[in-house]
């Protein structure tokens, strides 16, 4: 598969805006031919146009496409023309035409942390929703070998090393087999500052010692977004499908409240890993 392409379905799947670039016209000479193309996405770029200032310059207007606040999804297109000889000194000498797709998706992440009964119950759910769902965990059996293709599966041996990774905005879902990593995830999710929910499966009993400790590591004034047990408190029952019918009601509430905005952050997503081979992302 072309590097763009790939480029491309990983960046849909997870929601990330993206720049396609085609070379649509050449008139004389130039490095590629028309039908070309480049992804260009906020920390990388995928495949080539050709190299050279042509493709720098070409990578830095895609760039000022992103930074665009696009609070609504949908695709936008704009052509650019090129002098590669005058204005450029590149020695092919000829003229380019580029076609800029501006793809901006606005999906709300959603990280589910847990492959257990209720995780596999409720990521099929999930993925029919317009969410970029990514979904973690520390073992690698656990995560099936088949799944939607709106899903990233990601194994990470320690799963709190994930949460530095994922994207601004996101709604975290802590399910995982062990209470006391269940509370790391919710420390460490919580002290990023820039979530749109935290939400751990559990008993009130469960909630109550996790707020108790949550408060006593100074995170009172991130709270707000925590919930415990998470789910709809309409939809009740404790069998795995009904707590994941329940937990994806809530997840639905949260991305029809309203447009997501375009954050400007240092965390780089969890799915950039697409950038390079990474061997512990299942694909």
């Amino acid at each position: 598969m072309k590097a763009w392409l790939h480029a491309q379905l990983q960046s849909e799947k997870q929601g990330l805006d993206y720049v396609l670039i085609t070379v649509s016209q050449v008139r004389g000479s130039a490095p590629r031919s028309v039908g070309a193309k480049m992804l260009v996405t906020a920390q990388g770029q995928f495949d080539s146009i050709g190299g050279g200032h042509l493709e720098h310059k070409a990578i830095a207007h895609a760039r000022q496409l992103l930074q665009v606040d696009a609070s609504a999804t949908g695709n936008e297109l704009s052509f650019e023309d090129y002098a590669l000889g005058a204005s450029l000194g590149q020695c092919c000498g000829g003229q380019v035409q580029l076609m800029y797709e501006l793809v901006s998706l606005n999906l709300m992440p959603v990280v589910v942390f847990g492959a257990g009964h209720v995780g596999r119950a409720l990521v099929p759910l999930l993925a029919q929703l317009p969410v970029a769902l990514t979904w973690v965990d520390g073992r690698y059996d656990m995560l099936p070998k088949q799944v939607p293709d709106a899903v990233n599966c990601v194994y990470e041996e320690h799963p709190v090393d994930a949460i530095e990774d994922c994207p601004a905005n996101a709604c975290y879902l802590i399910m995982t087999h062990h209470h006391g990593l269940d509370l790391q995830l919710s420390e460490a999710a919580l002290r990023r500052g820039d979530g749109r929910y935290v939400g751990v499966i559990g008993s009130r009993t469960k909630a109550a010692k996790f707020r108790h400790r949550l408060l006593d590591k100074g995170l009172a004034g991130a709270m707000s977004i925590f919930a415990c047990p998470m789910g709809d408190k309409n939809i009740v029952g404790k069998l795995p499908m009904e707590v994941a019918v329940s937990v994806a009601a809530q997840v639905m509430s949260l991305y029809q409240q309203e447009p997501l905005a375009k954050p400007i952050t240092k965390h780089a997503s969890i799915t950039e890993s697409f950038s390079s081979s990474i061997s512990t992302q299942l694909v």
